[in-house]
């Protein structure tokens, strides 16, 4: 099999990969998008790759990705391509599906976003801003604070990324409310919901995390209707795509008072425009689409990559399987 991969991601696991011995070759792209293969120099019409390790080394644009990614879209002998990304909606995941290639995702990031959830709700409810100000004051001053215990966690799209946060919440005493497409039952969640339920789930909900693929069913989702029916005081966080979330109905509604805050670490144009009013709003955390980058990502999107290519090698079933419906269109 000829692979297809990023050099950074090389370094990282090429013990595992010379394991495997001759029946693997690799294609292997630098960080300039140069492309060689046993020492001898390709370009994107001679790589022909039949399998592709879409790492997140590349995945943030530049000469590297192009590369592989035209190399992938040319290649008539592609079976099967593995992403470091939880999201397919970019338009070139759908060409690949088009051309007839088995997608396969990353969720090494869920544990990273998860994390980054708890840490700003946290940061919220615990007023770490505010005991900051007091102690570069040296004032002793006694905040009151909010608890995650007892509060209602609504997490709309219940995958590896909507799991990992309804775990460390329940894990806090919160009640889990999950939307989730197949609405079977998950330790995590307290009840399971669908997607048309959710208008009468959020006025109960303290802590409101996006955490969807975009598709045609959540593209917008997050509009005037929908921040209407926040509760008062709640908190929404947006770690799924910008395009959930409808904007200038966001700024609106926080102008209203509802939602109490937001956490975004997704937007609608990315980078944020220097002008954007999201920078210096002061109930909004903004940061930039990096909520998974903990440094322990890496490591376990390398170990499904490499689980799953030592399947394919075998034409054994792969793990974590695209749905052709969070292709975006």
């Amino acid at each position: 099999m000829r692979l297809i991969l990023h050099e950074p991601a090389l370094r990282r696991v090429r013990p595992a990969l010379e394991a495997f011995g001759p029946q693997l070759q690799l294609v292997v792209v630098d960080r300039e998008g140069t492309i060689a293969c046993e020492g001898q120099a390709l370009d994107t019409d001679s790589a022909q790759p039949e399998a592709g390790w879409a790492s997140n080394d590349g995945l943030r644009g530049g000469g590297a990705a192009r590369a592989l990614f035209v190399s992938l879209l040319k290649s008539r002998r592609l079976d099967w391509v593995q992403s470091g990304a939880a999201g397919l909606d970019d338009p070139v995941w759908a060409q690949l599906a088009d051309k007839g290639v088995v997608l396969t995702t990353g969720h090494g990031q869920a544990i990273s976003i998860a994390e980054y959830v708890l840490a700003n709700v946290l940061a919220h409810y615990q007023r770490l801003a505010e005991r900051r100000a007091e102690q570069q004051a040296r004032r002793w001053t006694r905040l009151p604070f909010r608890e995650i215990s007892g509060k209602t966690w609504l997490v709309v799209g219940f995958g590896a990324i909507g799991q990992a946060v309804a775990e460390r919440a329940k894990a806090f005493g919160a009640h889990i409310v999950a939307i989730r497409r197949s609405g079977a039952p998950h330790p995590a969640a307290d009840h399971v919901a669908s997607l048309s339920d959710l208008a009468g789930l959020l006025p109960q909900a303290d802590v409101v995390v996006l955490a969807a693929p975009l598709n045609t069913d959540t593209r917008g989702l997050a509009d005037r209707a929908f921040f209407a029916a926040m509760k008062l005081g709640s908190l929404l966080a947006n770690v799924g795509r910008g395009a959930l979330v409808d904007e200038a109905a966001l700024l609106a509604a926080l102008a209203n008072g509802i939602p109490e805050y937001a956490v975004l670490d997704v937007f609608q144009t990315e980078p944020l425009p220097h002008d954007s009013p999201f920078w210096d709003h002061p109930r909004v955390t903004v940061s930039a689409h990096a909520s998974a980058f903990g440094d322990g990502q890496a490591a376990r999107n390398d170990a499904i990559f490499l689980e799953n290519l030592s399947r394919c090698l075998a034409g054994e079933a792969l793990l974590y399987a695209a749905d052709p419906r969070d292709l975006g269109r």
